[in-house]
């Protein structure tokens, strides 16, 4: 008897522990619905108003076709280059020797540069007139006859090239991890049965690649529909549409037409989804792509020249030549194809520091990014332990895996037209404060926050928090002593990543900012739309400082593999 009644009086105390823990990952559940799904809502809720007149006044102009062409052209094509690009890159890297390992990360750090920052350093070089390259290029007996050209920065085939080169590093990442995990074995036998390097990529490395391949390729895809920077910024005066401008424009106008702009973006919403559901069918059953075999992965060191030349290539173009374009015009006292070593001046520089409002837009930058980034690491914490170890709550874990999901898969111009129109109405007016733009870097960075964690703890397992509860320990202790400091290398890659992301931002920035309260890249935007180049080029120069200075310290933290974790 005395056994059943402990039982009995023990099972409330299970029941009620249960749902304490389901009305917390509720709360967070709410918390991130109302702001990930209510700004979504009421947007796409407006273009049905009145008879759907969002749609028809969106998708009545006669110029809409070539709008949607544009953005198709710009996503696939750019997808093609990054695709190509970041393949080769990752194969490069595994045939690197141990001496020239460091080259592995060469084609990360194009992601340190600000996007803003390189669209502007190619547009310095490579605008039809005063472009530097093209002033050079003027020079050669082909062209010495052309008075601007013979390359135009400002057009479509430009812009999906530049768009292209953003996006390998993003490639490069997801395939290099999945080339890492490749057995030796594989490489080996194939190399035993008479296969050249050509013959071992194509028909062993490309197939075992598919998952990190469909993966990247899918977020890459997304990434070039919602492409939003070049388009504005190489394509406003040259009148290359695409539908994230489009939204921009509908917003920009007096009056607001939000209706419009919520159609516009619509149908990236739909893709969106589409392409996370064709992600999830190709990869189908994920054992049949194992590679690990007795042995690890050892790199073939014997072709290592066209690998590091490879590698050099590609940072010179994508890092190096528009650090270049943007160090010339912050040093110059205007730009012009025209170069005098005896006008060279650090005055754009100490304008930077002597103007009000940049030494606030960066201040803002920090701080918004900072904060953002220190809401951002519990809850992706929280809801990425809700996902891994979560059995008991699958409901839940369901839809916090969607909620996270959706800032993956729907561009950030189209959430800051969302937080425009929810914040700029009660209750919650915070249009023209920093809390605005902190709320909206959380709803973007959440899905980072939580998948990199969620995969550190998919690769810890279940053994140590077992054996942490086994000796009596707390979750909470678990958590925190246990589990954290084991995930610290990831959790810090983590911060390096969205602190990244977060200083280059301009897309939703651009749309919740105010006059009095910017950011460096929409500050940025405001130069180059007056005409300010040299500081345009100092500004952008002291973006890419600034977030390469965050990544030190996050080096200096959390080690030197900090950026190869990401």
């Amino acid at each position: 008897m005395a056994t059943v009644a402990v039982s009995r009086g023990a099972r409330p105390l299970v029941v009620s522990a249960v749902w304490r823990t389901r009305l917390g990952y509720g709360a967070l559940l709410a918390f991130l619905a109302y702001l990930v799904v209510l700004p979504l809502f009421r947007l796409q809720s407006l273009a049905f108003q009145d008879g759907a007149r969002g749609y028809q006044a969106q998708y009545g102009r006669y110029d809409i076709g070539q709008t949607i062409r544009t953005t198709i052209a710009l996503a696939v094509t750019s997808l093609a280059i990054a695709m190509v690009l970041g393949t080769v890159l990752a194969f490069a890297a595994t045939r690197l020797p141990r001496r020239l390992s460091f080259l592995r990360i060469v084609p990360i750090l194009p992601i340190v540069m600000p996007a803003v920052a390189n669209v502007v350093g190619w547009a310095f070089l490579l605008s039809p007139g005063p472009g530097y390259l093209n002033a050079l290029l003027r020079k050669l007996p082909w062209w010495s006859t052309v008075d601007s050209g013979p390359i135009d920065v400002y057009s479509t085939p430009w812009i999906i090239i530049l768009t292209g080169f953003g996006l390998t590093s993003f490639v490069y990442l997801f395939v290099s991890a999945g080339m890492q995990n490749i057995s030796s074995e594989h490489l080996e036998a194939a190399q035993i049965s008479g296969s050249s390097t050509l013959g071992v990529f194509f028909r062993v490395v490309l197939p075992l690649l598919r998952p990190s391949l469909v993966y990247g390729g899918g977020i890459a895809l997304l990434l070039g529909l919602g492409q939003f920077t070049g388009p504005l910024l190489l394509g406003q005066n040259a009148g290359v549409k695409v539908l994230t401008t489009e939204m921009y424009r509908r917003v920009s106008e007096s009056p607001a037409d939000f209706a419009a702009a919520a159609a516009a973006g619509s149908p990236l919403v739909i893709f969106g989804i589409v392409v996370v559901l064709a992600q999830k069918m190709l990869l189908g059953n994920q054992k049949r792509f194992v590679t690990h075999g007795g042995k690890a992965f050892a790199p073939n060191t014997g072709r290592s020249v066209w690998a590091a030349a490879t590698i050099s290539a590609y940072a010179i173009l994508a890092l190096v030549v528009p650090l270049i374009g943007l160090a010339i015009v912050a040093v110059s006292p205007y730009w012009s194809e025209s170069l005098s070593w005896n006008l060279f001046t650090l005055d754009n520089f100490r304008a930077l520091f002597q103007t009000a409002s940049i030494v606030d837009s960066v201040f803002t930058s920090l701080l918004t990014s900072v904060v953002a980034v220190a809401i951002c690491v519990p809850i992706g914490y929280l809801t990425a332990t809700l996902l891994v170890r979560g059995r008991k709550h699958r409901v839940l874990g369901t839809i916090g895996d969607v909620i996270t999901a959706l800032p993956l898969g729907i561009p950030a111009v189209i959430f800051g037209v969302g937080f425009l129109l929810t914040y700029t109405q009660p209750p919650l007016i915070l249009y023209g404060t920093k809390a605005v733009i902190i709320l909206v870097y959380v709803v973007l960075m959440v899905p980072f926050s939580t998948r990199m964690q969620m995969t550190a703890m998919l690769s810890l397992g279940e053994t140590y928090a077992e054996a942490s509860a086994t000796s009596g320990a707390s979750p909470f202790v678990t958590n925190l002593r246990v589990i954290l400091p084991l995930m610290r290398p990831t959790v810090l890659s983590a911060v390096a990543l969205m602190f990244i992301l977060l200083t280059h931002e301009f897309a939703a920035s651009l749309l919740v900012r105010a006059a009095t309260t910017q950011v460096m890249g929409t500050l940025l935007f405001d130069l180059w739309e007056n005409g300010s180049y040299p500081l345009v080029a100092a500004m952008a120069l002291l973006m890419t400082a600034v977030t390469s200075i965050g990544v030190v310290f996050a080096m200096l933290v959390g080690g030197r593999n900090v950026l190869s974790n990401l």
